[in-house]
């Protein structure tokens, strides 16, 4: 399965090579954005793209990418909780 990242793009780095600076949780990268270029690049500044390694799939809308961040999010405190469980029932079988 592919896990797209909603980030937002900030800059134009590269025209000739369609590369672009996205912002994706705090954390900024370089990614290509080829697949949503459709004018100037100019343009996408500003706008938030699917992010799948390196690459800006699809243009998405800032609602769109908030209740994915924030779905994500939950997955995340859901897996933090189910290691927790997990620690606690080795912890259980390794004491009896």
């Amino acid at each position: 399965m592919c896990l797209g990242i909603p980030g937002q793009i900030v800059a134009v780095t590269d025209e000739a090579r369609l590369m672009a600076m996205a912002e994706v949780s705090g954390v900024r990268r370089e990614v290509n954005v080829a697949c949503v270029a459709d004018g100037p690049l100019a343009a996408l500044v500003g706008q938030w793209a699917l992010i799948h390694v390196g690459f800006a799939m699809s243009l998405i809308d800032a609602d769109e990418a908030a209740k994915t961040l924030e779905a994500l999010r939950d997955l995340g405190e859901a897996q933090e909780a189910l290691a927790a469980m997990a620690e606690g029932q080795r912890a259980l079988e390794g004491g009896a």
